[in-house]
């Protein structure tokens, strides 16, 4: 049964703004500005949430729609915080074909979020990853840095009970 999801409310300092209005500054003007600041953004938040983003297109003088299309076409670019307990199960070939999907499937039956979803008490957040280089022991899921192989979804509950 999926919860109903509600935005993770921003959570900003004034000493991260400032961060951010330093870096915008350092940039602005410059050829290519808006990956390093992308960048720097995610590092100084974690993640971009909307209000960042927002203050990157003020500062940079481009539309939301330009930084949101950039932050959602490459991968390393969040857009939603990890949760203290970060569940990533791996989607590439070998895990894939030995069944991550079903995994994944109850990851989000047990925890009620979809890959790329944070719950709205940020204790959970559910990413589908691609080939971490563990394919020897596929399927892989992780919670947090803990790496769990060769498992089947009825050791998923045991698994994120740990947590």
């Amino acid at each position: 049964m999926k919860k109903n999801l509600t935005t993770v409310a921003f959570k900003g300092t004034k000493e991260q703004e400032a961060q951010l209005a330093a870096l915008i500054a350092e940039y602005k003007g410059k050829e290519g500005n808006m990956m390093p600041v992308l960048q720097g953004a995610q590092e100084i938040y974690g993640y971009l949430p909307i209000e960042v983003q927002k203050m990157i297109a003020d500062g940079l003088d481009v539309s939301l729609e330009e930084v949101y299309g950039v932050a959602t076409f490459y991968s390393q670019f969040q857009l939603n915080p990890k949760g203290e307990i970060a569940i990533a199960v791996c989607l590439g070939t070998a895990c894939y074909v030995k069944g991550s999907g079903d995994l994944i499937n109850k990851v989000t039956e047990l925890v009620g979020i979809e890959a790329g979803q944070t719950t709205p008490d940020g204790r959970y957040s559910l990413e589908a990853t691609r080939c971490i280089g563990a394919c020897g022991l596929a399927p892989v899921l992780s919670v947090n840095a803990d790496v769990y192989g060769r498992i089947g979804p009825d050791d998923v509950k045991g698994i994120l009970e740990k947590y």
